[in-house]
């Protein structure tokens, strides 16, 4: 009996899942779609673009100094010595914060991104909430999160509802002015003493393909 039980439980539930109406919403089509989120992106785009530079010219002075030094290090004495090692330790330093900082897993780069979608990422999930409402939907599930679709009846779709919507509330001017990326220089901690023959060239390359793949 208690079997039996089961048995219904199960396919009660199962009838209850498959009488859900399901949707499909491509949040990232979306976003692409909206002309506020890719002018913002564009400026931070511009932004990250200046910080590379700015990470490439310390990098190259960094790389100069540490060759003179190494080629002029044996005519070096006393203080001059500690003082020109000290440069490199410093510089070396400056290029790992900057890394850090800027790059980094927790860096400025991936914190303004994330301040950049969060706005929109609200606005398109209201969108969402609202037409799932209006149509009756049980289940949304997003198209850009991971999700294989192997095909899709376009009456499934709901993006262009949910694109729509947007369009409709939105407003018509540019109100991520205001949101535009920080610029100016940016202090950097100094480290400890390390060995100033140690190389940092590989640390530049990782940091810039980290951010790209963000």
């Amino acid at each position: 009996m208690k079997k039996l039980a089961l048995i219904v439980t199960i396919l009660f539930t199962a009838t209850q899942i498959y009488a859900q109406k399901i949707g499909v919403v491509d949040t990232n089509y979306v976003l692409s779609k909206l002309p506020q989120y890719k002018e913002a992106e564009n400026r931070l785009n511009t932004q990250i673009e200046q910080w590379r530079s700015d990470l490439q010219k310390l990098q190259a002075e960094y790389e100069r100094k540490r060759e003179a030094f190494e080629n002029e290090k044996v005519l070096l004495v006393g203080d001059q010595l500690k003082l020109r090692e000290k440069e490199i330790v410093d510089l070396e330093a400056s290029v790992r914060n900057t890394i850090g900082a800027r790059f980094g897993s927790n860096g400025e780069v991936n914190q303004l991104r994330s301040n950049l979608t969060k706005p929109f990422q609200d606005q398109i999930w209201n969108a969402i909430k609202t037409v799932s409402t209006k149509n009756n939907l049980g289940i949304v599930l997003d198209k850009s999160n991971n999700i294989s679709v192997i095909f899709l009846d376009k009456k499934y779709d709901y993006t262009e509802a949910v694109l729509a919507l947007l369009g409709k509330t939105l407003p018509k001017g540019d109100e991520t002015k205001g949101e535009s990326a920080p610029r100016g220089n940016m202090k950097n901690e100094k480290g400890g003493r390390t060995n100033p023959k140690s190389k940092t060239s590989n640390l530049q390359r990782k940091a810039v393909s980290e951010s790209s793949s963000n």
